[in-house]
């Protein structure tokens, strides 16, 4: 098996990227690959892309991950965070680390980046694994409440006392509301969470 070499996006990868996420987030012949696909190429075409990170073997972009701005609405002032996703990979390479080695580049990237903290909505049990935690446990609220509260998780990186509050996301993901679920999705996840 060739190796996982991750580094930074470049422009050329622009189409791959998109591929990568269409497939991972497609799977099943659902419509979810084209939507994260059309708020991913938004996102990279406005100002709140902070680093991408992709996946090649031999070549070819086989993963990516994305690491956008958001803010923690403090009470003392607004903070500059920032939030992971999303994360993709090509379906015949899923089950090889190769997610498990992107969570951890978009780490380094958003460390490297002084943000005070990287937020995400996703699976407990993978994420948690990776170096997240549940963002309540810092004083943080999710962005809707449509977010499952085991889901919306933190990796504090330089956080000070005061910066708690509710995270807000660009309207970008709003305006493809992609944040949070909505039902049946958001019962399903409840019920597989234990908490409907």
């Amino acid at each position: 098996m060739a190796a996982v070499e991750i580094r930074p996006a470049r422009p050329a990868d622009a189409d791959a990227v998109l591929q990568v996420v269409r497939a991972a987030f497609g799977a099943g012949g659902s419509a979810h690959g084209d939507e994260v696909a059309d708020l991913w190429a938004e996102v990279r075409a406005g100002e709140h892309l902070l680093a991408e990170r992709v996946a090649v073997v031999d070549g070819e972009v086989v993963g990516h991950v994305g690491v956008s701005h958001c803010w923690i609405d403090a009470r003392r002032e607004l903070v500059a965070a920032c939030m992971l996703s999303p994360l993709s990979t090509a379906p015949a390479h899923q089950g090889r680390g190769t997610g498990t080695a992107l969570v951890a580049a978009a780490i380094e990237a958003a460390r490297g980046l002084g943000r005070p903290a990287m937020f995400l909505e996703g699976s407990p049990s993978f994420y948690g694994a990776r170096g997240f935690g549940p963002a309540a446990a810092h004083g943080f609220e999710a962005p809707s409440r449509r977010v499952p509260a085991p889901a919306f998780q933190v990796v504090p990186l330089a956080l000070e006392g005061w910066m708690t509050g509710r995270v807000v996301y660009p309207e970008v993901w709003w305006r493809h509301d992609s944040t949070g679920l909505r039902d049946p999705d958001l019962a399903e996840v409840e019920a597989a969470l234990g908490l409907s």
